[in-house]
């Protein structure tokens, strides 16, 4: 296993460094396709956006929130109810501004220079960034395509998993587009709780399933709540990636612990964005599949074009990303990318961007129409970058 310890050089965020040769390549009138960062450009339901501009024009919103809203518990605990069968109770809810945030964050609550994280390799960067500011080190255990990207247990040693404080597990995952079943996470459940660790699973994509089953919760498993937490998001779900509205749900002495650390860095969520998250939990529900339409569409343009003229990319099993394999002929995924942006406009991330592991992949992100995909899946087929 590889280690990461706080204090080791941190690179700069890649989604910048790619920002940057985008807005070169604009000022240079290149007609860029940017596949890089997930930010949806569906938009928001209607009656969300009037939720917000309404509570806006109350004078008495602009006032230190502080905590959660009662209506905002409650529909946080029937959402959960209706769509996971997960009961829960005020205790077991904190609202964050954001998964990035909470997962920058929560490490406080529990970890600091003498404990041992577990974190996915390849995975999102803030997995291992957010525990590494509290001084811990991270342990990062592989995903293996042959595994179809899902965390094999006998891969942590079990001297790795004895001292182990907590293990990040993410499904959907990002960057992978793998998904996990139930057998999976009552594997994960017996694991946390054999090797006495703290479960953090990121479910910020359950309801971007793109392989026709729904998306599970981690804490819809008996035992779950004993050992972790899980983090959901409204971001994708609902379109709402600016108003950064997610929540940290499961295990209250967790919570609490988080609470009392988040009390000294936050005062609390703007009252019309809470309003805004009621609207969409409590609200009609079609966004979500319209949502998954969308983004299938999108994958099969992309995915199924590129296979057309030559690249096996297969088809995303979860999230709003494609992950695929470099052609033959570069040496690095980062060498691939500056090529595939110089003779094409088209911007996609390095995998070595998530972690050793993801090195000879790239993350592509459907965050373009149908007729963009295939604009990019021509201007690929043109260059000639698959035949080098």
């Amino acid at each position: 296993m590889e280690f990461l310890k706080a204090g080791e050089p941190v690179e700069s965020n890649i989604f910048n460094q790619l920002d940057e040769k985008k807005r070169a390549l604009i000022e240079k009138g290149v007609d860029v396709i940017n596949l890089s960062i997930g930010t949806p450009d569906f938009q928001p339901d209607r009656h969300v956006m009037e939720a917000v501009s309404r509570a806006a024009l109350d004078p008495d919103m602009y006032k230190y929130s502080l905590t959660e809203t009662p209506e905002l518990l409650e529909a946080v605990e029937k959402w959960y109810k209706r769509r996971y069968d997960v009961d829960l109770a005020d205790d077991e809810i904190i609202q964050v501004s954001g998964s990035q945030e909470g997962f920058a964050h929560i490490g406080f609550a529990f970890a600091g220079p003498n404990d041992l994280i577990l974190a996915p390799d390849p995975g999102y960067p803030i997995f291992t960034f957010g525990p590494l500011m509290t001084g811990a080190t991270i342990a990062l255990y592989p995903l293996r395509e042959e595994n179809n990207w899902q965390l094999d247990f006998n891969d942590i040693p079990e001297d790795i998993a004895e001292r182990a404080k907590a293990i990040v597990v993410s499904y959907p995952n990002n960057p992978t587009t793998a998904v996990a079943d139930r057998a999976f996470y009552e594997k994960l459940v017996l694991f946390a709780r054999e090797h006495n660790m703290i479960v953090l699973h990121d479910n910020a994509y359950s309801d971007l399933m793109l392989d026709g089953t729904d998306g599970l919760s981690f804490l819809s498993i008996p035992g779950a709540k004993e050992v972790g937490v899980e983090f959901n998001s409204l971001s994708k779900t609902y379109n709402l990636t600016g108003m950064r509205v997610s929540f940290v749900v499961g295990n209250r002495e967790l919570i609490a612990r988080f609470r009392a650390f988040r009390s000294q860095i936050d005062y609390g969520t703007f009252y019309p964005i809470q309003a805004g998250a009621v609207a969409a939990l409590n609200g009609p529900q079609d966004i979500v599949m319209r949502n998954r339409k969308g983004y299938m569409a999108r994958r099969d343009a992309l995915c199924g074009g590129l296979r057309s003229i030559g690249w096996n990319v297969p088809d995303a099993q979860g999230t709003m990303f494609v992950w695929a394999k470099v052609p033959e002929g570069y040496a690095s995924s980062a060498e691939f990318a500056l090529d595939l942006l110089e003779k094409t406009g088209v911007i996609v991330v390095p995998g070595s961007a998530f972690g050793r592991h993801g090195e000879g992949y790239v993350r592509m992100a459907l965050v373009v129409p149908p007729e963009r995909m295939q604009e990019a899946v021509r201007r690929i087929a043109e260059s000639g970058i698959l035949n080098r």
